[in-house]
């Protein structure tokens, strides 16, 4: 089976929960308990199968993987993976690389459109009016009949559009790395963008951080959006020309909710944090109590296929 390696004396299993919490593991395999403390579990030379500790950063994620000459899967529980990517060249040749799609597609949907309304029906404003006690009612938009653009249409982005669906928009929209066609409808490309922008009320960014999306909302692309429109951002803060989103929401134009910014943490001090037109979050899309339960059941499932020579899912890369 895949499990074992020829040299290796055992075949640790690395993971950010202890084992006898999760149900359904396979035997034949050690279990490992590592969340990313200074001392670690094992002998990284012994682990095949590494599930990198959540929410910790690339500095934990990456540390012990130049040790891992036999590791086989390298598992993240978050969809996107560019915060072990530094780590990939430490790594020996056929290293499948794994992420955890499907485990946050409902605590990320959730999140956005609870940023989209409470960003349209003025909730901070009414926050900060208890807080002083005052009663401000007026008139909000509403998410009905708005023009919905959602860049990056994988399984969030999808999952988000299963949750707009009952608030009567106008139209959604939707922009991925490929053209495709779905049974809503058609999937664009960012090529086209510059003709969809102009046209969108809410633009929403669930697109993985890569070397095509590094900066992809720049001053361009907010030039391009409608006065009044708003951005949110529950991808990855370098998705967003942070400087460029500024003069815009400070010039009044535009209005933003972001649970990701750039950079992140959001330091003390930094004019983000006060810039009109915007609600922050932070970083919280995937951290709810969806979470663990889905996790749980995607180590299960990937371990019962690892320890019996079955090809395991949601790999995105393989290193080389």
């Amino acid at each position: 089976m895949t499990a074992t390696t020829s040299g290796a004396t055992r075949a640790d299993v690395w993971l950010p929960f202890p084992a006898e919490e999760i149900d359904g593991l396979p035997e034949g395999l050690d279990y490992l308990f590592w969340d990313g403390g200074p001392d670690y579990p094992g002998d990284p030379a012994h682990c095949v199968y590494y599930v990198v500790p959540y929410m910790k950063g690339s500095e934990i994620a990456v540390r012990p993987m130049g040790a891992m000459s036999v590791v086989q899967v390298v598992q993240t529980l978050s969809a996107g993976i560019d915060h072990v990517e530094p780590g990939l060249g430490l790594l020996p040749a056929g290293v499948r690389l794994c992420n955890a799609k499907g485990v946050h597609e409902a605590s990320t949907a959730e999140l956005t459109l609870a940023l989209i309304l409470a960003s349209l029906r003025g909730f901070p404003g009414f926050v900060h009016g208890q807080d002083e006690e005052e009663w401000r009612s007026g008139f909000y938009p509403a998410l009905a009949d708005k023009s919905v653009l959602i860049v990056g249409y994988g399984s969030i982005g999808s999952a988000i559009e299963d949750r707009l669906a009952p608030f009567e928009c106008a139209r959604v929209v939707r922009v991925a790395r490929s053209a495709r066609t779905t049974a809503r409808g058609p999937v664009h490309t960012l090529d086209d963008l510059p003709a969809l922008l102009p046209e969108a009320d809410v633009v929403i960014l669930s697109t993985p951080l890569n070397p095509s999306t590094q900066g992809l909302v720049d001053a361009e692309f907010l030039a391009a959006m409608p006065d009044g429109a708003l951005l949110v951002n529950v991808a990855r803060g370098g998705v967003v020309d942070t400087k460029a989103l500024l003069s815009e929401l400070e010039s009044g134009r535009l209005r933003a909710a972001l649970d990701v910014t750039d950079p992140e943490p959001l330091p003390s001090g930094h004019p983000l944090w006060h810039a009109p037109n915007v609600l922050i979050t932070p970083h919280v899309g995937g951290s709810t109590s969806a979470f663990e339960p889905r996790a749980k059941r995607l180590l299960a499932a990937q371990l019962t296929r690892f320890a019996a020579g079955e090809p395991v899912r949601n790999v995105v890369s393989t290193t080389g």
